[in-house]
């Protein structure tokens, strides 16, 4: 008999001579001890031994399952506090990210903990070689397992890296979904593996790599333990992209210190050169900008200097600096190109300056070097912040993160607050592209342009569905069709096209209903919908702007928010007069819209009817007998006839 049983036995005998209070009282001393499921036998086992009366035995038998329901509960409740704890301790791993081998160390090491399996490892794809091969391992024993390589679609890894979706199986050679390879197989069975889990490490759309988790024995693995590795492999993904862009960066410095160097090697020579040197050197610690280059060079060249972008400098004169790197005469002027890796982002124009010594012309081309290297850094800037709402967006969107904590963390880094009213707007490009090449570019476009407008708004944006999502705040008196407008003319200028947008009805406490924002999503992309098949392209609109058509495109059917907006007035005037307006208004359209026939169904005078009808223009305007606005009214009525009901 375990310990546990031997306590329950002891304690429960001693209870013999003093009853507990009740029949719970057993089981709670179980849940204070923390004792295995088994010991909660006893009580019930030990009651008929002693020959307790049958409704004690009874009503022990009916506290038994309630106490073990409590204590899986609580089972449950430490568990998921260790994978949180675990996540959290990972994600600290990862702010102060210094060893990138380390941080992915302890990404596997967690996992296989908490997953409580034999073995943990995560392979890396490899572009070049076109397959996967093994990063970090935990709890291997195999070299051969250690050192193997998967091709994309080659064992159950090399399926998630080419799908980029989760798999598992609980006895892998029995598993004919996978491609066995001779190598594979061997390196698995080195390592004695049978149940195997394996989930992508993503970046956007593109997976990188695959962490697994595995089991020397037939083993299933449930939702759970899959959306935990899913997590963790999510973290892995964001080390790893860390990593790279730090490498970026210091490889932008490192080309900015070799700019310099050559700057200090003619310094002694040149006083003028070593002059331009701390000038910029002084701009890119203070994080000044390209204009700002320009502005310091002006001042040593005694000229002026201009950034242009590449379609505004001459093209000639342009792509001939940008094969020789050196800055071209275009008549008076100067041109040194600003370019990169192949990519012409620009030039500095030295404008009105015909007579230029080399000293100064390889001034101005280290100057466009320089503004180069802040140009990339500022680009590599704004895509991490970019990917970094889009994320939050996307993890919004998809309700994965319930913890309203850690969104609302998150969104403040972003400089958003989810605890806000905000409207979810759906945009889309209008004008079709000549090839998929163009098509691409034009919607990496309107992403840029939609994470710009909501960095500037305090919001979120994402690319979508071919388009652009973005979660804006909602400003004091703005509406959400006001909002939708002035976003599609924002959009329309960056990208110069059209740019269509539907918005949602403004919604707020985000952090605590994520859901709210996919509900919120869908009104908007019906009304996107909408203004394509109305012909409305390039404007901007939401449910509310339909009239009666609002009732189809919105989420929540708001149906008093209609008869509100549409008879609201006349109802107010009702209730505080105790006139009869809407009940005119009734007959008035039942009788095809006749005076005549309106004061005979009513019972009165005509000219109580023109008297009642002229109030009801001063209430709603003076258009409400117009076929739409006609229409709208007669809906609205019904509606609140429907109703009516309902309130009493």
């Amino acid at each position: 008999m375990s310990s546990d049983h031997v306590q329950s036995a002891e304690r429960f005998a001693g209870a013999a001579e003093a009853p507990p209070a009740s029949a719970e009282t057993p089981f709670l001393e179980l849940l204070a001890r923390g004792a295995s499921a088994d010991a909660y036998e006893q009580p019930v086992l030990l009651a008929r031994a002693e020959g307790r009366p049958a409704e004690w035995i009874a009503a022990l038998q009916r506290a038994r399952p309630l106490a073990l329901r409590v204590r899986a509960e609580l089972e449950g409740r430490r568990r998921r506090e260790a994978e949180l704890s675990a996540l959290f301790e990972t994600a600290h791993d990862l702010a102060g990210l210094r060893d990138l081998d380390a941080v992915l160390q302890a990404i596997v090491q967690r996992a296989r903990s908490l997953l409580g399996t034999d073995v943990a490892y995560l392979s890396l794809n490899d572009p070049a070689r076109g397959d996967t091969y093994m990063r970090v391992t935990e709890g291997s024993v195999a070299a051969r397992f250690q050192q193997l390589r998967l091709g994309m679609g080659e064992g159950l890894g090399g399926l998630v890296a080419q799908t980029a979706r989760p798999y598992v199986t609980d006895d892998y050679f029995k598993d004919d979904r996978f491609q066995h390879t001779l190598t594979i197989d061997a390196g698995v069975r080195d390592e004695g593996l049978v149940a195997i889990l394996g989930v992508p490490l993503m970046l956007g759309h593109h997976v990188i790599g695959v962490l697994f988790a595995a089991d020397r024995r037939a083993r299933v693995f449930e939702r759970e333990q899959i959306a935990l590795l899913g997590s963790f492999a999510a973290l892995a993904a964001a080390a790893i992209d860390t990593a790279n862009l730090l490498a970026e960066t210091r490889s932008a410095l490192a080309d900015l210190e070799r700019a310099n160097e050559i700057i200090r090697d003619r310094s002694g020579v040149i006083e003028r050169a070593s002059d331009v040197h701390d000038r910029l050197a002084e701009l890119v610690l203070r994080g000044g900008g390209v204009h700002d280059v320009a502005a310091a060079v002006s001042e040593v060249l005694d000229g002026t200097v201009e950034f242009a972008e590449a379609a505004a400098a001459p093209a000639e004169a342009l792509e001939a600096s940008r094969a020789d790197g050196h800055a071209v005469r275009d008549e008076d002027d100067w041109i040194a190109a600003v370019a990169a890796g192949g990519e012409l982002l620009g030039a500095l124009v030295l404008r009105g300056h015909p007579g230029l010594d080399p000293v100064d012309q390889r001034t101005l081309e280290r100057a466009a070097m320089v503004t180069s290297l802040l140009l990339l850094a500022r680009r590599s800037a704004a895509e991490a912040e970019q990917r970094v709402r889009g994320e939050l967006l996307d993890d919004l969107l998809d309700a994965r993160d319930r913890d309203p904590r850690l969104l609302r963390e998150r969104a403040t880094r972003l400089h958003a607050d989810l605890d806000a009213v905000h409207v979810v707007l759906a945009a889309r490009l209008e004008g079709g592209a000549a090839d998929a090449g163009q098509e691409a570019d034009a919607r990496r476009r309107l992403a840029s342009a939609a994470s710009h407008l909501a960095a500037t708004r305090h919001g979120l944006a994402a690319a979508r569905d071919g388009g652009a999502v973005l979660l804006l705040p909602l400003g004091p008196g703005d509406t959400a069709g006001e909002l939708a407008r002035g976003t599609a003319r924002q959009l329309g200028t960056a990208v110069h096209a059209p740019v269509t947008v539907g918005a949602s009805a403004p919604a707020g406490d985000l952090a605590t209903r994520p859901e709210a924002v996919a509900t919120a999503y869908a009104e908007a992309r019906r009304c996107l919908d909408a203004l394509g098949l109305l012909g409305r392209r390039g404007d901007g609109a939401a449910a509310g702007d339909f009239g009666f058509l609002g009732l189809l495109l919105a989420g929540d059917r708001d149906i008093p928010g209609f008869v509100d907006r549409t008879i609201g007035e006349v109802v107010a005037y009702d209730r505080r007069r105790g006139t009869e307006l809407l009940r005119t208004l009734d007959a008035y359209f039942a009788c095809g819209m006749s005076p005549a026939r309106t004061k005979d169904e009513l019972h009165v005078h005509v000219n109580t009817v023109a008297q009642r009808l002229e109030r009801v223009g001063r209430l709603l305007g003076d258009d409400w007998q117009s076929p739409a606005r006609a229409l709208e009214i007669q809906l609205a009525l019904r509606l609140h006839r429907l109703s009516e009901p309902a309130r009493h």
